[in-house]
């Protein structure tokens, strides 16, 4: 059984998250000096992965 459109768009959701969560916690817990910036990419990967979840059945 392949993948549709919306379990791709699930996998590519859930994996921007996991990117997201690895460079906040890297900004808060690693490279501090850097924090504000890792943190501001991090939380921009969450808007993709909110766009990424919120396409699932409309593409």
């Amino acid at each position: 059984m392949g993948m549709n459109k919306n379990s791709i768009f699930a996998w590519a959701s859930f994996c921007t998250m996991l990117i997201g969560i690895a460079l906040i916690l890297l900004g808060v817990l690693k490279y501090i000096d850097y924090a504000i910036g890792f943190s501001t990419v991090g939380i921009g990967f969450f808007v993709m992965s909110w766009a990424f979840n919120a396409l699932k059945g409309r593409v």
